[in-house]
């Protein structure tokens, strides 16, 4: 992220190892990071409540969102200036594989995803999600806390 240019980042974690996180990340100065920040998730929320815990973070901005459980070869600068350049909306990053039924994975038209499938049987194509979002103010602000007031009912 610190190759993107990306200085400012906030870490989500939850559990009885997240001090793990502070201890390897410490304030981030060895990433080339200005800030690194924690917050803490409580139980089990998912993404929906991790991205509403973000909210004060990313102070109506756009946002890249990492998911921990993932491991990045390469470099993501291209795709993050190109986000910058839309004026609004999000980018999933997605990665060809052969196995496309171990992971999340794209159904995409004209170029466009139009949903997300989670492991399954049949794919719809052989585009699996990162794990690596790009997503403008709105998501935090709108719709994340629709997402998790209506998971909360």
């Amino acid at each position: 992220m610190s190759d993107a240019g990306i200085k400012d980042i906030l870490v989500v974690t939850g559990g009885k190892n997240s001090g793990d996180f502070l201890r390897l990340l410490a304030n981030g100065k060895q990433f080339g990071l200005a800030h690194i920040n924690y917050t803490y998730q409580e139980g089990e929320g998912g993404i929906a409540d991790a991205l509403n815990l973000a909210e004060h973070f990313a102070d109506r901005q756009k946002i890249c969102v990492v998911l921990g459980d993932n491991i990045m070869e390469g470099n993501i600068r291209d795709a993050v200036d190109d986000f910058r350049k839309q004026p609004s909306g999000a980018k999933i990053l997605l990665k060809e594989v052969l196995d496309a039924e171990r992971f999340g994975v794209a159904d995409l038209r004209d170029g466009k995803i139009v949903g997300i499938e989670e492991k399954p049987k049949n794919p719809k194509s052989n585009h699996a999600v990162t794990g690596i979002y790009l997503y403008d103010e709105t998501v935090l602000c709108d719709k994340i806390r629709t997402l998790v007031s209506l998971t909360a009912r």
